[in-house]
C-alpha cells in the first residue's frame, strides 16, 4: 500500500524558538537569584561511534539536548548561546581535505550559519578564543555546562570539554534542570513533528496488521514497519528497537533485543503485541497495537483486550491539566482488575486487591512516559519529587501533575508473566484473589498492550495516534476494510 503522507519540511525556526525559550528561562532564573545575566551556555554535540574496535561507523544520531537547541544532524559540533546578547554560535569541526574524497563536499561555515539559523559559525578549535573575545564582563567568563541525571537511565549527561576550558569558570548545576523543563512543554512546531511521526507510524501499524499472516516470522512484521516509515515518511531512525512479540513473547515487556530478536514463527490462535514507533527529525512516536494473528478475536482474547482498551480510554477521558499521573496509573489498574474480576479470573474485593498491589502482577510497568526527542523524554522527576516504592508504581517514569503542552504515552497492559504470577499465586496476601482454575487458561497467552501518544491540551487532551482500537475496527481492517473506516448508516463503531 502506498501512503497518503509525505515527509514535511522541517522549519529551523523550531530550534530558534527552543533557544529563545531557554534564554528567557535562564535569564529569569539568574535575575531571581540576583546573579549577573551573562556568560555562555555551551553544549557539545554527539560524536560518531565505531563498532567496537573496527572502522565501521554506526549511523550517527545527534545527542538530544543538542538537537533540541540547534537541530544539527552532523557529528562533532559544539553550540553556544551568549546569555547577555542572546546570540547563538555554532562551532563546526575543521575537516581534512580527504573528507571531500570519501564523504562529500566540505561545507563552508556560511552554510551552517544560514542553514541552522544561528548568529555566527566558527570552527571547534576556535571555541576558547571566540568566547573570550565576546565576553564583556570582569574576570573569567562563565560557562553553563550540561550535567545532570537522566531519571530513566540513571546516567548523567556529559558536560562539554574543549582545549582551553581551564580559562573559564564552570557552572555544572544550573543548566540541566532549566533546559530539561524547557523540553517538557512542547511548542506547536514540535507537536507538528511528533504528529507526523505518529501519522506515518499509525499508517505503518495498519499496514502490518493487514499483512500479518500465520507462518510469518516476527521480524517480517518489524521489516514491514521499518520499510513503510522510511519509504514513505523519510524516517531513517526508529525511536527505539521494535518489539514484535507474538504468543507467549507478548509477556516479555522489552522483547526484541539481541537475545530475543523478534524471530518466532506466527502461530494460529496467538496474539501479536507490536510496539513500534518512527522518528522524524529527532522527534519520536511510541505506539503499541495488539491483535489476533488470524484476524479474529477469541472470547479470552476479547476479554483481555477490552480490559486494556477500557483502561486506555478511561485514562484518556480523565486526562487534563492538574491531574496527577500516579492517579491515572491507579485508575488503569482498577479498570483492568475489575474486568478480570467480572470474568472470574480474579475473585474478591477490588479495593483489597489494590491495597495488596495485585495490579502490578498483571501490569508491572508504569502507565506511560513523556515523549519527544527521546522515547522516554526527560523531566519525569522534578527536584523534590520522590519515586514511589510500591510494586508497579515504582516503575512510573513520572509522578508529575499534567500540564498543557506535555506529550505523554498512555500504555496500559495486561500480561500473564510466570515470573510474577507464580509468587503471587503462592503468597497468602495475593493468592486469595486469583482463581487458580480459570487463570490456567491464560498460560502461554502472552499479553496485551495498547499505547497511544497523547497531547495535554488546555481543557483535556488529544490522542495523536490514529490506529484501529475497537475489536470491530481491527477485525474489519484485517479483513481488508479501508482505514479510517468510512461512516455509514449501519456503522456505529465507537470513535468513528
Amino acid at each position: 500500500m502506498a501512503s497518503s503522507l509525505s515527509p514535511p519540511k522541517v522549519p529551523m525556526e523550531l530550534h530558534v524558538g527552543n533557544r529563545q525559550k531557554l534564554l528567557e528561562s535562564l535569564r529569569h532564573h539568574l535575575s531571581q537569584s540576583t546573579l549577573p545575566v551573562r556568560g555562555f551556555v555551551l553544549l557539545q554535540g554527539g560524536e560518531e561511534q565505531t563498532r567496537h574496535d573496527t572502522d565501521h561507523l554506526e549511523l550517527f544520531r545527534q545527542e538530544s539536548y543538542f538537537a533540541y537547541l540547534f537541530g544539527v544532524r552532523e557529528p562533532g559540533f559544539y553550540g553556544a548561546i551568549d546569555i547577555a546578547s542572546g546570540e547563538s554560535i555554532l562551532f563546526a569541526p575543521r575537516l581534512p581535505d580527504e573528507y571531500a574524497v570519501w564523504l562529500g563536499e566540505i561545507k563552508p561555515l556560511s552554510y551552517f550559519k544560514e542553514h541552522y539559523m544561528v548568529s555566527t559559525a566558527c570552527f571547534t578549535d576556535e571555541i576558547a578564543s571566540v568566547l573570550q573575545q565576546r565576553y564583556k564582563g570582569p574576570g573569567k567568563p562563565l560557562l553553563f555546562l550540561l550535567h545532570g541525571l537522566n531519571t530513566d537511565s540513571n546516567n548523567f549527561s556529559t558536560p562539554a570539554q574543549f582545549e582551553g576550558i581551564d580559562h573559564f569558570n564552570k557552572d555544572l548545576t544550573t543548566l540541566h534542570p532549566i533546559l530539561t523543563e524547557c523540553r517538557v512543554i512542547k511548542s506547536e512546531m514540535e507537536i507538528a513533528l511528533i504528529q507526523f511521526a505518529n501519522d506515518i507510524s499509525s499508517e505503518a501499524h495498519v499496514e502490518v496488521m493487514r499483512k500479518a499472516k500465520v507462518g510469518m516470522k516476527e521480524y517480517q512484521l518489524e521489516s514491514m514497519f521499518l520499510h513503510h516509515t522510511y519509504m514513505y515518511g523519510g524516517c531513517r531512525h526508529c525511536s527505539y528497537t521494535c518489539i514484535c512479540a507474538t504468543g507467549e513473547n507478548g509477556a516479555v515487556l522489552h522483547y526484541g533485543h539481541a537475545a530475543a530478536p523478534n524471530d518466532k514463527t506466527l502461530e494460529d490462535g496467538g496474539m501479536a503485541l507490536l510496539d513500534m514507533g518512527a522518528e522524524y527529525h529527532f522527534y519520536g512516536s511510541d505506539i503499541t497495537c495488539s491483535f489476533p494473528i488470524n484476524g479474529k478475536f477469541t472470547s479470552d482474547q476479547s476479554l483481555i483486550y477490552n480490559a486494556v482498551l477500557d483502561a486506555h480510554n478511561a485514562v484518556i477521558s480523565a486526562m487534563k491539566p492538574g491531574v496527577i499521573w500516579v492517579d491515572m496509573h491507579i485508575l488503569a489498574e482498577r479498570v483492568i482488575l475489575e474486568a478480570l474480576k467480572k470474568a472470574q479470573v480474579l475473585v474478591g474485593d477490588v479495593d483489597e486487591m489494590m491495597t495488596a498491589r495485585l495490579g502490578a502482577v498483571f501490569m508491572p510497568h508504569g502507565l506511560g512516559h513523556f515523549l519527544g526527542l527521546d522515547t522516554h523524554d526527560p523531566g519525569g522527576y522534578l527536584k523534590g519529587l520522590e519515586r514511589r516504592k510500591e510494586p508497579g508504581l515504582k516503575s512510573l517514569r513520572t509522578v508529575r501533575e499534567l500540564q498543557e503542552g506535555m506529550v505523554i504515552t498512555v500504555e496500559p497492559g495486561c500480561y500473564f508473566i510466570n515470573a510474577l504470577l507464580s509468587p503471587a499465586m503462592n503468597s497468602p496476601e495475593t493468592s486469595k484473589f486469583i482463581n487458580q482454575e480459570v487463570i490456567k487458561r491464560f498460560n502461554g497467552f502472552g499479553g496485551v498492550r495498547i499505547e497511544s501518544d497523547v497531547l495535554v491540551t488546555a481543557t483535556g487532551c488529544y490522542n495523536m495516534t490514529k490506529c484501529p482500537r475497537e475489536i470491530k475496527e481491527i477485525e474489519a481492517v484485517m479483513a481488508g476494510a479501508p482505514w479510517p473506516i468510512k461512516k455509514t448508516t449501519s456503522n456505529h463503531v465507537n470513535g468513528l
